[in-house]
């Protein structure tokens, strides 16, 4: 995958989900939260999480921008917390 960091730095979305999803960050759990947003095993390769998680970010951000009903503004925040963390570990993985 091309850099996380760089992909991460180049979303444009609201700037309060961006607020909210950088509080989040602590509290995010990669065992936890991997399975419940994108039905993945926290053992597979750190290099799928972050791809994955840009495909669910970008369906719902999609629904967001066209007004549908079925937007879950915590989905989202929650998505964005886990794409900020993993590009975290990331990058912490890369410069060991």
């Amino acid at each position: 995958m091309s850099d996380i960091s760089t992909l991460l730095a180049n979303l444009r979305r609201p700037r309060l989900l961006i607020r909210a999803a950088r509080h989040g960050i602590q509290d995010y759990r990669r065992e936890r939260d991997l399975r419940r947003l994108i039905n993945e095993c926290p053992s597979s390769s750190p290099e799928a999480a972050p791809a994955r998680l840009f495909s669910a970010e970008e369906r719902v951000e999609e629904t967001r921008r066209a007004g549908d009903a079925g937007y879950s503004i915590a989905r989202h925040v929650e998505l964005l917390i886990a794409l900020m963390a993993e590009a975290r570990l990331f990058s912490n993985r890369a410069s060991i």
